[in-house]
């Protein structure tokens, strides 16, 4: 019998349990209590920050028939329904398979109905940028005058793509992208959860690689704890096990880009591609060392993902070696360089190519 991933298993049951996305949260709880909830909502942001799971929280609580305050009680049958799939008062659509007029005619249809058992029917489109303009169109009346007992929410993490004539008609909310220091917290939880020994290290790493979405970081550790076997998890383990490149190991390479030193870039790359590294993994865990640097040379007080002080004034000292025209070429080199990883035959050669390139321009 398969087995649920992380983020399906431990999916938050309630606003409390949520890390991240407070100007969310808080604003959706005052109108659960204030009883002042919107007839549609949109939610755009990232991938796994969130938005599919508060859609879920917000459905739940406002049918909660023992609610206490804002959040649902978890006990009732309309929450075990909820939690369980079962409810069929919460619709949920992908719009990416389900995007042309019919199937938003099919839905209008369903709207006129009232709830099978709950106060409020709710519907969840999901990437709802990719309906159709004649399904948009279909959707606008609706999404203007629903009926009562209808919420609908959209989620999306493309905005930009989405029709005003849409966006005046929903409250929208903006999600973030996660801090490093919150998805550890979600994965130090979830570790305790799985009575796995994971040192705190692995998981600032898995955190730094996850880009901001706790969902990826959740099948990161998914994946080391398929591995570990019940084992303490290192850094090291995590570095191996997912192809992750070592940020100590790209601050060493940025000293060897500081010295100019063409022969011996080409020679480190060699040695750490010989020993396993992803070189897809590498250039974009560099070219985030970089953006840091550049923001550090910008601001020496900002925010970075860097944790010690000791990581920060070696950022710090690397910076001041290398003028913004340098950083800003070597950056755009690389970035150039990891969209053509996609198409090269070699997949480390276009790094190769960027560096050689760098060194001779700065020579």
């Amino acid at each position: 019998m398969s087995r649920l991933v992380l983020y399906r298993k431990y999916r938050p049951k309630s606003f409390a349990e949520v890390i991240g996305q407070e100007h969310v949260t808080r604003t959706l709880k005052g109108a659960i209590l204030s009883d002042l909830l919107s007839h549609a909502y949109i939610f755009a942001g990232p991938r796994g920050s969130g938005k599919t799971t508060i859609a879920r929280l917000l459905a739940k609580a406002v049918n909660c028939r023992k609610r206490s305050g804002h959040e649902p009680c978890l006990k009732c049958e309309s929450c075990l329904e909820f939690e369980n799939n079962r409810s069929l008062d919460l619709i949920e659509i992908d719009a990416a398979s389900h995007r042309g007029i019919d199937d938003i005619r099919e839905l209008k249809e369903g709207i006129k109905f009232s709830p099978n058992k709950e106060e409020y029917k709710v519907f969840i489109i999901d990437e709802a940028h990719q309906l159709t303009k004649e399904a948009v169109n279909a959707l606008l009346k609706t999404l203007e005058e629903p009926p009562p007992h209808a919420i609908f929410i959209l989620a999306t993490t493309e905005i930009h793509k989405m029709l005003p004539t849409i966006l005046s008609r929903c409250q929208r909310f903006d999600f973030r992208r996660l801090t490093p220091e919150e998805i550890v917290k979600r994965l130090e939880i979830l570790s305790k959860y799985e009575k796995a020994k994971i040192d705190r290290e692995a998981l600032e790493l898995i955190a730094v690689n996850a880009n901001g979405g706790v969902r990826d970081a959740e099948s990161l550790l998914d994946q080391i704890l398929s591995y570990s076997s019940g084992k303490s998890i290192s850094k090291t383990d995590v570095i191996r096990l997912l192809g992750l490149a070592d940020i100590e190991l790209v601050s060493r390479f940025v000293d060897i880009l500081i010295q100019r030193d063409q022969k011996k870039a080409i020679k480190y790359l060699g040695d750490i591609f010989g020993e396993g590294s992803d070189p897809v993994e590498l250039i974009k865990t560099l070219i985030g060392y970089l953006r840091e640097m550049v923001i550090l040379k910008v601001d020496s007080e900002a925010m970075i993902s860097a944790k010690s002080q000791e990581e920060i004034g070696k950022l710090k000292e690397q910076a001041e070696k290398f003028t913004f025209k340098e950083l800003s070429g070597l950056l755009k080199g690389l970035i150039e360089a990891e969209n053509r990883m996609k198409y090269s035959s070699i997949l480390e050669l276009p790094l190769e190519l960027a560096i050689i390139d760098f060194t001779l321009k700065e020579a």
